[in-house]
C-alpha cells in the first residue's frame, strides 16, 4: 500500500503511472458500489408478495377470492399470490418463507371451524414466531378476516350481532390513532373525512363490541383501538392494530370504495377512493419490510395471481369478480 501511495504522488498528469493508478481507483468504485449499493435499501424490499387467504365456497366446495383483494394490493404495487385452503401445515410453511405478508379476507365462513380458520391460524402463529425473532412479516384482516384476529387472539367467539350489513360510517377516532402506524401518512384533510363522512364500507353482521374488547386481557394488551362505530345500539371495535407486532385489522372494507360497484350504499367519492389507496398503500409499504422470497423465480411464477383468471360474479353476487380454485 506504502508503495502505492508512493507512486499516486510521484505520477503526473497524463502520465502511464496515473492513468494506471485511477483506472484502478474507478475499478475499485465499480466493485464497492456493487457490493454495498443493496445495503443502502436493505431496509425495504420493492417486489413484495403478498397472500390472500382463500375461503370455501358453499355452492360447489371450491374456494374463492374477491378480485378486489388482489387489486387493492397490487394498486400499491405488491403482487398476490392466492394461499388456497386445505394444503398441509408443511405447504403453508413453505409458503410462508416465500411471501412477504398475508391478508385475511372478508366473507362468510365460520371463523372457528373451516379451512379459511385453520390456515388463518397457522399463519398467525408462524407470523408471530417470526415477528419476536426479528423476521418482519406483517398480517391484516378485513371484515370476516378482523373478525378471525379477534378469535385467533383471545382463543374465544366473543362477537355480538350489529346491525351493520350494510352501511357507510364514519370513523370515530381514538386518541391513539393520532399515533399509530397505520394511520401516520395519512393527509390531515383524509383524516377529517374520515371523521366526517361516511366512507368506509360495513357489510358484517357480527362486531367486537368495545365493553366486551376491554374486559378481555388478550384483546386489550395486544391491540389498540383506533377507531369505534355504532349500529345506534352498540358500540364495537371498527380499527386496530397490535402494540408489538404489525397485525392490523379493519372490520369495514378499504377495498370496496375503489373496486367494488354492487351495492348502492358504497361510497366512491375522491375521499371514499384516497381512503382505498392509503390503506393499501400503507399495508404494502409494511409488506416491503419483509425479506421472504421463493427458492426460484420459476416457482415465484407458478405461485402468482397471475396464473388464474377472475370470473364476472357482480350479476349474482357482491363481488364484481372472484377468482375460484
Amino acid at each position: 500500500m506504502r508503495k502505492f501511495n508512493a507512486s499516486m504522488r510521484m505520477a503526473t498528469p497524463g502520465s502511464p503511472a496515473l492513468r494506471f493508478v485511477t483506472g484502478k481507483v474507478l475499478f475499485l468504485l465499480v466493485i464497492w458500489s456493487n457490493l454495498h449499493f443493496p445495503c443502502w435499501a436493505a431496509d425495504r424490499n420493492d417486489r413484495p408478495i403478498i397472500g390472500v387467504l382463500s375461503q370455501e365456497l358453499v355452492s360447489n366446495g371450491s374456494s374463492y377470492i374477491a378480485a378486489s383483494y388482489v387489486k387493492f394490493l397490487e394498486s400499491a404495487g405488491a403482487r398476490v399470490v392466492p394461499v388456497l385452503i386445505n394444503q398441509t401445515p408443511e405447504d403453508y410453511k413453505k409458503l410462508f418463507l416465500s411471501i412477504n405478508g398475508i391478508l385475511f379476507p372478508g366473507g362468510g365462513v365460520n371463523i372457528t371451524s373451516s379451512g379459511y380458520e385453520r390456515a388463518a391460524e397457522i399463519f398467525y402463529q408462524l407470523a408471530l414466531t417470526a415477528n419476536k425473532n426479528g423476521d418482519f412479516f406483517p398480517v391484516w384482516g378485513t371484515c370476516l378476516g378482523f373478525e378471525e384476529l379477534t378469535f385467533l387472539t383471545s382463543g374465544k367467539m366473543l362477537l355480538s350481532h350489529t346491525n351493520t350489513s350494510a352501511a357507510a360510517l364514519p370513523l370515530n377516532f381514538t386518541e391513539d390513532a393520532k399515533r399509530s402506524r397505520m394511520f401516520s401518512a395519512f393527509p390531515a384533510e383524509l383524516m377529517a373525512a374520515l371523521a366526517s363522512e361516511p366512507l368506509t364500507v360495513n357489510a358484517h353482521q357480527f362486531s367486537l363490541a368495545t365493553t366486551t374488547f376491554y374486559a378481555d386481557e388478550s384483546l386489550k394488551n395486544f391491540y389498540r383501538v383506533l377507531s369505534t362505530n355504532t349500529d345506534g345500539t352498540t358500540e364495537f371495535v371498527s380499527t386496530f392494530e397490535a402494540y408489538r407486532y404489525p397485525v392490523y385489522g379493519t372490520q369495514w372494507h378499504p377495498e370496496k370504495n375503489a373496486f367494488e360497484w354492487t351495492r348502492s350504499f358504497i361510497p366512491h367519492s375522491p375521499s371514499a377512493v384516497k381512503t382505498t389507496f392509503y390503506m393499501a398503500e400503507f399495508f404494502v409499504s409494511e409488506a416491503r419490510k419483509s425479506f421472504h422470497r421463493f427458492e426460484s423465480k420459476e416457482e415465484e411464477d407458478k405461485a402468482l395471481i397471475y396464473n388464474y383468471n377472475p370470473v364476472y360474479t357482480g350479476a349474482k353476487s357482491a363481488f364484481e369478480q372472484m377468482y375460484v380454485f
